[in-house]
């Protein structure tokens, strides 16, 4: 699908023609490129007389085909999350191409940044003027909602540290395991995306489209929340990476604990065990068995054997 946004517009105009009769309005400043066809690509190549990349020329992950110029025009592909309310959010490569004209996004999917741009235009219908505009504005509503994924990222992790450090018992760490690895796989593709975003500002901060100073500003500014950003996610890991170690070394000290009670209890029943054996052997002389005191005698030597290892145990330490 093409959408089109215009000057001084509210909201992106979808094309209702056909590719092939399609034309590009003189006050376009954004054309949105919603899972393209190939008569669609074709479309839009003829009216800007630049390429548009196929879905797996933008799934490429060398630095020279994701930021590169190519007949007068910047083209920059970005990591961009998607799915973000999800346990395991996703990332999908999102094209933004640089123009003299209109800049011009190539997307498979629907990240949440374009329709907030979308509704701060519907407020703010004169906040771009410009490609470049429209790019920069972009630029900032995707690192808004990197932020806003990180805390929510962050949180998560700092509730399951509750439960890692709440001084219960271990049961149920498997779930809390499986969380933390959902929260790192997030880490990991939050740190993709702000790696992707920081060299496409890098390489765009030297393009002749961004000349003002206000421009340059608004983009610099971007990069430096870009590396915040990509601070405090590290930090994230490491608080994951940390919890993880520590709901493991919990679990095998409660493991460790259990082996401990059994292994107490097999040396102190041995005692008992022990006399228990003595006196089920078939002899014919034994004194004790023909006395009315042997019977209970020979029960509280169990008993004595059995309260003397573990007061030897409880003396020790250990347990």
């Amino acid at each position: 699908m093409i959408r089109v946004y215009r000057t001084g517009c509210t909201h992106c105009e979808p094309s209702t023609v056909d590719p092939a009769d399609w034309v590009l309005p003189a006050d376009a400043i954004w054309i949105d490129l919603i899972d393209p066809t190939r008569d669609e690509d074709a479309a839009v190549e003829r009216a800007l007389g630049l390429s548009v990349p196929t879905r797996d020329e933008m799934a490429e992950l060398e630095a020279s085909s994701r930021v590169y110029r190519e007949n007068g025009a910047t083209y920059a592909t970005a990591d961009i999350i998607v799915h973000s309310d999800e346990p395991i959010p996703g990332v999908e490569p999102v094209t933004f191409v640089l123009t003299d004209g209109p800049l011009v996004t190539i997307r498979y999917a629907d990240p949440r940044p374009f329709s907030m741009l979308i509704q701060k235009l519907d407020h703010e219908p004169a906040l771009c003027a410009s490609g470049t505009d429209m790019f920069l504005n972009l630029m900032e509503a995707v690192i808004d909602r990197a932020s806003d994924i990180l805390s929510k990222n962050v949180d998560r992790v700092e509730g399951i540290a509750t439960h890692v450090f709440s001084g219960g018992r271990t049961v149920g760490f498997e779930k809390l395991i499986a969380r933390l690895g959902q929260a790192q796989i997030a880490n990991a593709r939050i740190e993709q995306s702000l790696a992707s975003l920081l060299r496409i500002f890098a390489f765009v901060g030297v393009d002749e489209r961004v000349r003002t100073d206000e421009a340059r500003a608004h983009l610099r500014s971007l990069g430096r929340d870009a590396e915040s950003l990509t601070t405090h996610n590290q930090s994230a890991a490491a608080s994951i990476n940390f919890q993880l170690s520590a709901a493991l070394g919990l679990i095998n000290i409660e493991r460790s604990s259990i082996i401990k009670i059994f292994s107490v209890a097999a040396v102190a029943l041995l005692p008992p065990t022990l006399i228990a054996s003595i006196y089920g052997m078939n002899f014919d002389f034994m004194p004790e068995l023909s006395q009315r005191w042997g019977y209970p005698a020979a029960l509280i030597a169990m008993v004595v054997s059995v309260m003397l290892p573990l007061a030897w145990f409880k003396r020790k330490g250990w347990l």
